[in-house]
């Protein structure tokens, strides 16, 4: 299986520009990780040009691989649970660019092992930014509005 809990954690270098804002505060955007925490609940999320997938990763998990697509990968892990699991959930969100273009994000669960990820593809313009923001809910009480803003490039 090509592992892209490996690839995610190799691409996460810290170079992203992120704000989130808890459900609680959206209109206070603050710096900070690539995480909300949510009660028991981490959020995990991160917005990356699909360039930086390998052709065969992108095909088996049917993310159109482009110079003018990127994805959103968000998980959901469990505090509480011995080794943090992830946990399932449905995710659902959307993007809005400076001009005021809604895109609506339509989330696909990825299962790898034990690792559970809500992937949704985004088509962007050269130095576009988005402000991004996704709904993670789940039956056990988690209900995380995390939102963060992100511009991306064309190679």
């Amino acid at each position: 299986m090509f592992n892209l809990k490996r690839i995610l954690a190799a691409l996460i270098v810290g170079t992203l520009s992120v704000s989130h804002a808890s459900a609680n505060d959206e209109k206070t955007p603050q710096t900070g990780g690539q995480y909300e925490q949510s009660g028991r609940y981490q959020v995990h999320y991160i917005a990356l040009p699909t360039t930086l997938l390998t052709p065969k990763v992108a095909s088996t998990y049917g993310i159109k691989r482009s110079s003018y697509n990127g994805f959103i990968n968000i998980s959901i892990l469990d505090t509480l649970q011995d080794g943090t699991p992830a946990v399932s959930g449905k995710v659902s969100g959307k993007a809005v660019n400076l001009t005021g273009k809604l895109v609506e994000l339509k989330f696909k669960e990825i299962k790898e092992g034990d690792a559970i990820y809500y992937i949704a593809s985004i088509p962007f313009r050269h130095k576009e930014q988005f402000t991004i923001q996704v709904r993670a809910v789940n039956s056990e009480g988690l209900n995380s509005l995390v939102k963060f803003t992100q511009q991306f490039y064309v190679d």
